[in-house]
């Protein structure tokens, strides 16, 4: 389940989630920001700017559930740019990134 769909969100911070998690499908879709893969499969997102408190795995998992070619198009370029794939168990483990993928950590 995406964070964006937790029963405690007011409207408000709900619409500025999916407003935050869209305006970083339009720049994957247009190359202004791009995925990074961490050395244990988790990922993060650089060029992305004004997160309104979406952590980078949260995004994924939206983009993920709406199936997003632009989210796919960047998987694919990091993975091969990185030589690592996505491994679905750090991402449910919540391994994340703070620092736009240069450090991973689960806290």
């Amino acid at each position: 389940m995406p964070c964006t769909t937790q029963p405690n969100l007011t409207e408000q911070q709900k619409a500025r989630m999916d407003a935050a998690v869209a305006r970083l499908d339009a720049a994957l879709a247009a190359g202004t920001a791009s995925a990074v893969i961490g050395a244990g499969g988790s990922i993060a997102f650089n060029g992305w700017g004004a997160r309104e408190g979406v952590s980078d795995l949260c995004a994924y998992r939206k983009l993920a559930s709406e199936n997003s070619p632009a989210l796919r198009r960047a998987i694919m370029r990091a993975e091969v740019m990185t030589g690592r794939k996505i491994d679905e168990r750090a991402i449910s483990a919540g391994v994340h990134s703070h620092d736009g993928g240069r450090t991973f950590s689960t806290y």
